[in-house]
């Protein structure tokens, strides 16, 4: 059994509607969901003129190997109606495989851990909610340490239902 941690979001739509889409998929298509973290509403990061952010972290428990997971999930984000069209652009849904156990996997369509996940607190604290002491495979801080030097400052915001 593997364990992958999830990073799901969007920022168009019905936000926290798409998100719970994407939960039921992944539970449906990829394994069993494990911990899951609060929503969080969060700034846009790169292209900034564009709606706040719905995220959310999971952790997931499959049979899956890290590829086809990853097509399950690029799946997962059709089915619910995502078009890739720019780079931070707004979506739907997004779904991104930032962690698959302690692996390092170094793909031209996958790279695990997440390049980018260390310098974003949209990552960095719904991840601290769920895996907190979790090492970075590569980096060897924990996700609490990752995001105590973090140099992100744009505000995560968590939502209260």
């Amino acid at each position: 059994m593997n364990t992958a941690i999830l990073l799901i979001g969007g920022n168009l739509g019905d936000r926290t509607g798409n998100l719970h889409q994407a939960v039921q998929l992944i539970a449906a298509t990829a394994g069993k969901i494990g911990k899951i973290s609060a929503l969080y509403q969060t700034a846009p990061w790169g292209a900034v003129d564009q709606p706040d952010y719905l995220n959310q972290a999971l952790q997931l428990h499959t049979e899956l190997d890290a590829l086809t997971l990853l097509h399950t999930l690029l799946e997962i984000e059709r089915k619910i109606g995502r078009i890739r069209q720019e780079k931070w652009g707004s979506r739907l849904i997004d779904i991104d495989l930032i962690f698959f156990n302690e692996e390092i996997i170094s793909l031209p369509e996958l790279k695990i851990p997440h390049p980018q996940m260390q310098f974003r607190q949209f990552v960095l604290v719904p991840l601290q909610e769920i895996i907190p002491d979790f090492v970075h495979p590569v980096l060897l801080k924990t996700i609490n340490e990752l995001h105590s030097i973090c140099p992100d400052d744009l505000p995560v915001i968590r939502q209260e239902l």
